[in-house]
């Protein structure tokens, strides 16, 4: 069974893409970067906020659909200078250091907007982790 879970982001209706999609036990969400619900860039210029806003909105949808970050079997980090790899990387241990999901980061030329820093998109394996979806592994 297929579930397409949106937000109220307009982008999905301009690019035809759902924020995450949930087959089974398998959830794939969408890369997420670091705006607000009016679309603005959060913390402009600071790699290690944006990072960690990027997590706290992807525990929601987690949280969304009965999952936790508990749940996560990998990450994909896309970063827009790579030489400040130590600010997305401590933002991401800060989340999963308990989780190890498999992780991947690469550095790419430019994201959507100029202020964009990093854009993130995770697996999940709903219920892999056998605890509470409630909060962060922290």
């Amino acid at each position: 069974m297929r579930t397409n879970m949106t937000s109220t982001s307009p982008w999905e209706d301009i690019v035809g893409y759902s924020r995450a999609v949930v087959c089974g036990d398998q959830m794939f969400l969408a890369g997420t970067t670091a705006t607000d619900g009016n679309g603005a860039v959060v913390a402009p210029g600071d790699m290690y906020a944006q990072t960690r806003y990027v997590l706290e909105k992807i525990e929601q949808v987690l949280i969304r659909a009965n999952s936790c970050m508990a749940d996560v079997v990998q990450t994909r980090m896309f970063v827009t200078d790579i030489s400040r790899w130590d600010e997305v990387a401590r933002a991401h241990r800060e989340y999963f250091h308990a989780v190890r999901p498999a992780a991947t980061m690469v550095e790419v030329a430019r994201l959507i907007h100029a202020d964009m820093l990093v854009e993130i998109e995770i697996t999940a394996i709903i219920g892999s982790s056998n605890r509470p979806a409630e909060g962060a592994m922290r």
